[in-house]
């Protein structure tokens, strides 16, 4: 989503890195740029005037000016700032209050309120462990109440009965009172929308709070509307006063801008977005973690949160003990795909890994299909236990009709053989530390002749003015980890290794797709 505004701010900086010593002119020209770079991504003018000024009287200071490396102090500036326009905390929904708590979902037509509403469900039932009702409010929109019901069915959820007639603050009325008589410990109330914000709509809102007196109050928000999603934030809390902002289709093409404003218009925090279609495709927004990505520095916290949900531990742990032992067939680089897929395959990591913005654009510029994996598992489901096992004994009989029984050619076929070859061999050399994830990836995908661009394979620094890991960051790593964190590696902060990148030594956190699992610290 904030890539273009990546790309510009990236730039931007990079030169001012590159100068030995920074004048005033320097900094004024750049933030020029700065400024032009944020309103072309859809920032609110209100917002990037008093984000360029606020830059802009730090960065000419005596602090900056007599730095040994003042461009790196000019990033960590705007990366402060840029935290400080996001919201300094992550917002989380609070549910610290009396059960049954209401929580009132609010928004426009179209946003995607009624899917947000079971995706939150989902998560504090799955999540919090929290039983949730949900009970749609939505009298006008043809099979609003039905739509929801299906999804309550899906996220595993209850949700209230539908009674035709009745409006939704008796609808209201009845939900708060099953939830009481239930045993619910949260009711979830999805109001009705419309195109744009009127009178009828925000009358109507304003009845059901009035009447279910709710602890949280979410705008649902589209990011694809740009501004016009702030100026619906900012209607909404003024007629009916919200706690918080879902953003939904934050893995569109959208520029950023609305995210990069509300914070700051509404003084509202942004707790969740959401970044698919599907039931499970919700995260919580952290403003620092946005930052750094915006900036290309990385988002190392957000892939340890997320290898640690998507990894299977007990079966990493088995694979990891019969590459111990030297063995590596297809039935574990079928799993290690899979949970390649599953992170959000090389893109998706390589916009989460510091310094990798390089990276990205070759891997970019390498045309690579992410629906290959799907094509290189049905390969080998389409092979017999033995052949999985031992690959060697594959002639020309037997790889055509592999490769009939999965739609794919023999060439495919040969292809995902050669990368078994090379990730076996390299599985040994990671074992002992000689080569780094630069290095695997280029030969698995043959980028660069089999490194990173920068030197990178072995050990990975940071980027100028990045940030050290907060102390909360850490203590969420560590509850990742058992309570005891692996060493981060060079410039993360305590000068060791990277958990779960294979070529940066230490303890590894498996699957990180097709690298070497081990075990969990």
């Amino acid at each position: 989503m904030f890539e273009g505004l990546s790309d510009r701010l990236s730039g931007i900086l990079s030169g001012l890195t590159r100068r030995g010593a920074l004048t005033e002119a320097d900094v004024t020209a750049a933030m020029r740029e700065v400024r032009r770079a944020l309103l072309e991504a859809d920032v609110s003018l209100e917002v990037v005037r008093s984000f360029t000024e606020a830059v802009r009287e730090k960065a000419v200071g005596a602090v900056v000016v007599k730095s040994v490396t003042p461009g790196q102090m000019v990033v960590k500036i705007v990366n402060d700032e840029l935290v400080a326009m996001l919201g300094t905390e992550a917002g989380i929904i609070d549910l610290n209050a009396p059960a049954p708590v209401a929580i009132l979902m609010v928004g426009l037509q179209g946003s995607g309120k009624t899917t947000t509403t079971a995706k939150i469900a989902r998560r504090l039932s799955g999540r919090e462990k929290r039983r949730v009702l949900l009970a749609s409010l939505d009298t006008r929109r043809p099979a609003a109440m039905e739509q929801l019901a299906i999804l309550a069915k899906q996220v595993e959820v209850e949700s209230l009965p539908i009674v035709a007639g009745q409006s939704a603050v008796q609808i209201a009325r009845r939900a708060m009172e099953a939830a009481r008589l239930g045993g619910f410990d949260v009711v979830m109330l999805d109001t009705a929308g419309r195109t744009t914000v009127d009178d009828a709509l925000m009358a109507e809102a304003a009845e059901v709070k009035a009447v279910t007196n709710p602890h949280e109050v979410l705008l649902v928000a589209d990011a694809l509307t740009g501004q016009d999603a702030v100026i619906t934030a900012r209607a909404f809390d003024q007629r009916i006063g919200i706690t918080g902002i879902v953003l939904t289709r934050m893995d569109g093409d959208s520029r950023g801008g609305a995210a990069l404003s509300m914070r700051a218009v509404t003084g509202k925090p942004i707790k969740l977005v959401g970044t698919g279609e599907k039931v499970d495709a919700l995260e919580e927004f952290h403003p620092a973690r946005v930052a750094n990505r915006i900036l290309g520095m990385g988002d190392i916290v957000s892939l340890v949160e997320k290898a640690a949900e998507t990894i299977d531990h007990e079966q990493a742990l088995r694979t990891a003990e019969k590459m111990r032992k030297g063995k590596f067939d297809l039935d574990d680089l079928s799993m290690q795909l899979g949970q390649m897929e599953k992170m959000g395959g090389i893109g998706g990591l390589m916009g989460m890994l510091p310094g990798m913005g390089a990276m990205k654009k070759q891997v970019e510029g390498a045309n690579l299909d992410e629906n290959m994996f799907k094509r290189q598992r049905a390969i080998i489901s389409s092979m017999t236990a033995q052949e999985r096992k031992n690959p060697d004994i594959l002639k020309n009989s037997r790889k055509k009709r592999i490769a009939a029984g999965s739609g794919t050619k023999v060439e495919e076929l040969n292809k995902l053989l050669k990368m078994h070859r090379t990730m076996a061999d390299m599985m040994k050399a990671m074992g002992s530390g000689k080569r780094g994830i630069g290095q695997a990836l280029g030969s698995m995908f043959g980028l660069g002749g089999g490194g990173m661009p920068g030197g990178l394979p072995g050990g990975m620094k940071m980027p100028p003015g990045m940030p050290e890991p907060t102390p909360e960051q850490i203590e969420q790593m560590q509850k990742q980890f058992g309570g005891k964190l692996p060493p981060m590696p060079p410039g993360l902060g305590g000068g060791g290794k990277m958990p779960g990148l294979p070529g940066l030594g230490g303890p590894k956190l498996p699957g990180l797709g097709g690298f070497m699992p081990g075990k969990k610290k």
